[in-house]
């Protein structure tokens, strides 16, 4: 469950950026440039924590293979 919350963490992250960057090139507000950044930047950490708990750290992978 913890993965799914990080990507549903990320998909609302991502969306609400979306938002921003579309209302502060509406209404040039730094108010929306200071949502675009932050949500963007959540964006990218849950988005980092989803695909980091989607990595197999059980099985050994060598160079070789």
């Amino acid at each position: 469950m913890k993965g799914a919350l990080n990507g549903l963490l990320a998909l609302g992250s991502f969306i609400l950026a979306a938002l921003s960057f579309y209302q502060y090139r509406g209404s040039n507000s730094t108010l929306w440039l200071v949502g675009l950044i932050l949500f963007a930047l959540l964006f990218i950490v849950f988005g980092g924590m989803f695909l980091s708990g989607r990595v197999n750290k059980t099985e050994e992978i060598h160079i070789t293979e």
